[in-house]
């Protein structure tokens, strides 16, 4: 900067900025760059250490700079850092300089990601830039303005350059409404500061600092800020919820300190921004552990290879291993159902506990086992560092469809079950990214929809094909899923991306506890809210589909079932009864009244029946075809005698119209409930619903005339 600044009185536009940084990073030199600046020293009110301040005007604006102690970080241990900390936590400066060395930014940035959670407004002088060129170090000073959220500009003190940007920087920075900077921790940690904001907003806390800023203070053990709640009403209450949130941190972290946990989130943190902005062509001789690891693990060639290898394992497992207790949790579930039905003599009360509550309960419950193995997979790729880095390598080839890197957690966890998929959608901060990502994962298909696809490839290829045509189903709904995010994008949730820092967590050997207690609080949180929401709709579906009842028929079938000899006719007699009162039933007349709508897709009212009873849950699809085809509930996608009513009474176009449709429609009333929960306003359920509703017609109507006119 050659232009002059020169010192004058105080005028009306003034500002007061604290100058921080680390020891050594050229904050003096910075002040001496403001050339003919008024200096003024002193001390600190009652300590020793050094006061200066600086005096000058710039574009109409007077300028104090009040040049804190270099300290590392706030940890109180020297007079140095105790004095800056209690500056900072005054109120009689209206904005924070950060002056960092560029030459070694993931050092600096340990007192910055402190700075960032303190509800100031934050400017970054990135010093030393001449040198940090010299070394082949290259900043890209604007994307780290977005990652963080605060003014990054490109300084030496030295050369007096970009001093001028970096006034500018501060005008606009006091000019403009505080914000929440976008420093994110893991989601241990973010779980447990949302809930104590929630709780310090829900009983109206009054502080000028905000309820998230108060939050990690207190998660920090912050004194100043436990000595103002410590007294107040809501302290009883609160106190039982800090401990259980600082043993859920540190449990996350195998620590039992909590400073110590919070030291290696602002790393994770730090490593994360250094990742996305800095290039440095220099290559260290000695690499670290993680290093090496990572020259592997995300080698821009083998690194996508790699880690689909180990999804295609994941699910291997979760498939083939979750199948051995399945068949007896089915069992257990047919004997308490029997158990229980035995003891009601109402045929209506037996059939609603037997056939619609513990049916439906049950059915969910059927999937737990893949359930527990793929969040004990995800949580081992997760505690070992390795999905963070897989969502820094994928980030690149999100972005192209508008997804963000780190959404391919939930994407995946989808394969195995919506519920859990939604809830792990959190890990993304920005509410574009995560609303995007909400209304995607839906397209991946999900345990429950498998059932339907084995019985509809088996009724129609053969069974060394059936694999492969699984395979094309579940790639084909990944694909549409993409595409969908691009045309959302586009459309809906249009606008500038707002990119945010991935964390890059230390590589760590997996914690037995922390797995534990991961897999153990989400498995509860799917069988509590899936299980109760499968319930009420098991009693819906069994409403509909059981009333009104036709007693003349009842009568009919029951002369005829008293009158046949074999065991064989009296089963068919009693599956015929059951079509024909399931196609008077409620359900059956809703069948019936929207055959019209679905005929242009090939759908007779049976199929139209299935989806709609799918709403509930997409497991109740194959059974359900099972009572409309005449074969009794009791089938399975593998009953020969069901498959081979598909294949003769569906065609081959109108089977890969309603493939399409299961693989795009809405899921399950237990997903849907959840994932508005998430969204966070009813108003987006209406959303999807439109959205999934419309693309799975769209395409269903497509995919049967182009079948229809090429195989006929």
């Amino acid at each position: 900067m050659n232009e002059e600044i020169k010192a004058c009185p105080i005028i009306a536009n003034h500002i007061k900025i604290a100058l921080v940084g680390q020891p050594n990073v050229g904050k003096s030199m910075l002040i001496n760059s403001v050339s003919n600046a008024h200096l003024h020293v002193g001390n600190f009110s009652g300590v020793t250490v050094d006061k200066t301040e600086v005096l000058f005007d710039y574009e109409n604006y007077s300028f104090t700079v009040v040049d804190l102690p270099g300290t590392y970080a706030f940890n109180n241990y020297t007079l140095e850092e105790k004095v800056t900390h209690n500056y900072l936590r005054a109120k009689d400066y209206d904005l924070i300089i950060n002056v960092v060395d560029s030459t070694n930014l993931e050092k600096n940035l340990q007192l910055t990601s402190e700075l960032l959670t303190m509800s100031k407004k934050v400017v970054i002088a990135l010093n030393m830039s001449d040198e940090a060129e010299k070394e082949n170090i290259v900043i890209d000073a604007k994307y780290m303005s977005e990652l963080i959220g605060t003014p990054c500009v490109r300084v030496s003190a030295a050369k007096k350059m970009g001093i001028n940007e970096l006034l500018n920087a501060v005008i606009q920075k006091h000019e403009a409404t505080q914000s929440e900077s976008k420093l994110i921790f893991s989601e241990a940690v973010e779980e447990e500061v949302t809930k104590i904001a929630k709780y310090l907003k829900r009983h109206k806390f009054r502080s000028e600092n905000s309820y998230r800023n108060i939050a990690i203070n207190l998660l920090k053990n912050n004194e100043d800020t436990y000595g103002k709640l410590h007294e107040k009403p809501l302290w009883t209450e609160l106190q039982p919820i800090l401990i259980e949130a600082s043993k859920h941190i540190e449990l996350h972290h195998d620590t039992d300190d909590i400073k110590e946990a919070f030291a290696e989130e602002y790393s994770a943190f730090n490593r994360g921004v250094i990742a996305e902005v800095v290039q440095q062509d220099i290559i260290s001789e000695e690499k670290t552990t993680t290093e090496k690891i990572d020259s592997v693990l995300i080698h821009p060639v083998f690194g996508i290879p790699i880690f689909l290898f180990f999804m295609w394992s994941l699910f291997q497992l979760t498939f083939e291993i979750g199948a051995i207790p399945m068949e007896y949790i089915d069992m257990f579930f047919g004997w308490f159902g029997d158990t229980i039905g035995a003891t009601i003599s109402n045929d209506d009360i037996r059939s609603l506990i037997v056939d619609g509550i513990i049916t439906g309960v049950g059915a969910v419950v059927l999937f737990v086992p893949n359930i527990i193995i793929l969040f004990i997979g995800i949580a081992l790729l997760e505690s070992t560092g390795y999905m963070s880095r897989v969502a820094f390598l994928l980030d690149g080839f999100f972005h192209k469809f508008g997804l963000h890197g780190q959404s391919f957690i939930p994407l995946v966890t989808g394969f195995g079950c919506s519920i859990p998929a939604y809830m792990s959608a959190r890990i993304l901060k920005n509410d574009r990214d995560r609303l995007l990502t909400l209304f995607i994962i839906g397209f991946m298909s999900c345990g429950a929809r498998l059932p339907v696809y084995v019985l509809f490839a088996g009724a129609f290829f053969s069974p060394e094909m059936a694999g492969n045509i699984l395979f094309i189903i579940y790639i084909s709904g990944a694909i549409l899923g993409l595409i969908a995010a691009k045309v959302l994008k586009l459309t809906a949730f249009k606008g500038a991306d707002e990119p945010f820092v991935m964390e890059m967590p230390k590589y760590r050997l997996p914690s037995v506890k922390l797995i534990w207690h991961t897999v153990l609080t989400k498995t509860m949180m799917y069988l509590k809210k899936a299980g109760t929401y499968i319930a009420a709709a098991s009693m819906l579906i069994w409403f509909l589909s059981n009333y009104p009842h036709n007693l003349l028929l009842e009568e009919e079938y029951s002369t005829k079932i008293e009158k046949s000899i074999s065991k064989e006719e009296k089963v068919q007699l009693q599956n015929k009864l059951s079509v024909e009162l399931l196609e008077q039933s409620y359900l059956g007349t809703i069948g019936k009244f929207s055959e019209p709508i679905f005929e242009p897709l090939g759908f007779d009212w049976k199929m139209s029946v299935a989806l709609q009873t799918g709403l509930a849950a997409k497991e109740v699809v194959v059974s359900t075809l099972g009572v409309l085809y005449a074969l009794g509930s009791e089938v399975d996608e593998q009953n020969n005698s069901l498959v081979n009513a598909i294949s003769k009474n569906i065609s081959f176009a109108s089977a890969l119209a309603f493939i399409t449709v299961i693989m795009i429609y809405l899921p399950c009333l237990a997903a849907s409930v959840v994932f508005t929960r998430e969204a966070g306003h009813i108003k987006y359920f209406f959303y999807l619903f439109a959205f999934t509703s419309i693309a799975a017609y769209s395409l269903a109507f497509i995919v049967y005339n182009i079948t229809t006119i090429l195989v006929g």
